[in-house]
């Protein structure tokens, strides 16, 4: 882990410090846990991934994923790693990938992202850039407001980006949760989403996810998406 012992040398700078934040609320089936976790095995295994790393100033980005679902219900299922490479992406993504579901809770979106704050601010890493990445299907149900959650992000320098998975055939009890008025994608945009050059990318598929995760990461590593909004998938 990246806590530093008295007299331990300072761990090495990182061009990314990056907290990914996935939803696994009971919205979430298992079938689409499974393709979200495919999903980043695909991302992190890309070579435009690999090559977006490789363009940083210090080659290499801190990785934590954590999982939320309702209060009480965030774990940090992958600690602080540090990638700079495909062989280090890899056991990344396979680690995750084999990591069980922790949570069928509600949806507390501010939840997650406190858990990602104070991820954050006990990494150890020097990091020219703090990024939370929240993955989700629905509005923020339960637990602390999302947006002041969000706030105190941002009031930290930390930039939160989103992914919004949109349901276009939800099953009737689940309908106000993952299609709010004017879509989840713009309830992500006003209250999840925050910072320097934040912003949503919205898929219509999970089948569709290893493709925006990849594009997601490039732009957050990198930096080269387009700072209107959204990168779409």
């Amino acid at each position: 882990g990246p806590a530093r012992a008295a007299g331990a040398p300072e761990t090495p700078p990182v061009d990314v410090a990056l907290v990914l934040v996935d939803d696994v609320s009971r919205s979430i089936d298992d079938a689409e846990f499974r393709l979200q976790k495919q999903g980043y095995l695909y991302a992190f295994t890309n070579p435009a991934v690999i090559a977006a790393i490789h363009g940083g100033q210090n080659g290499a980005i801190a990785v934590a994923y954590v999982e939320f679902a309702s209060v009480g219900e965030t774990r940090v299922v992958i600690d602080w790693t540090v990638i700079r490479d495909a062989a280090s992406a890899k056991a990344f993504a396979d680690r995750l990938n084999a990591e069980p579901r922790s949570f069928w809770g509600r949806t507390a979106i501010g939840e997650g992202i406190t858990a990602g704050i104070h991820a954050l601010a006990s990494s150890g890493y020097k990091a020219t850039r703090q990024v939370i990445d929240v993955c989700g299907d629905g509005t923020n149900n339960a637990g602390r407001d999302v947006d002041a959650a969000r706030d105190e992000a941002v009031a930290a320098g930390i930039t939160v980006n989103g992914l919004a998975i949109i349901n276009d055939h939800p099953v009737a009890w689940a309908y106000a949760h993952v299609q709010p008025p004017g879509g989840l994608g713009k309830y992500y945009r006003e209250n999840v989403t925050g910072g320097p050059g934040s912003f949503v990318a919205e898929i219509h598929d999970f089948h569709a996810f290893g493709n925006a995760i990849t594009r997601k990461l490039v732009d957050e590593i990198a930096r080269i998406g387009d700072r209107g909004g959204a990168p779409r998938g």
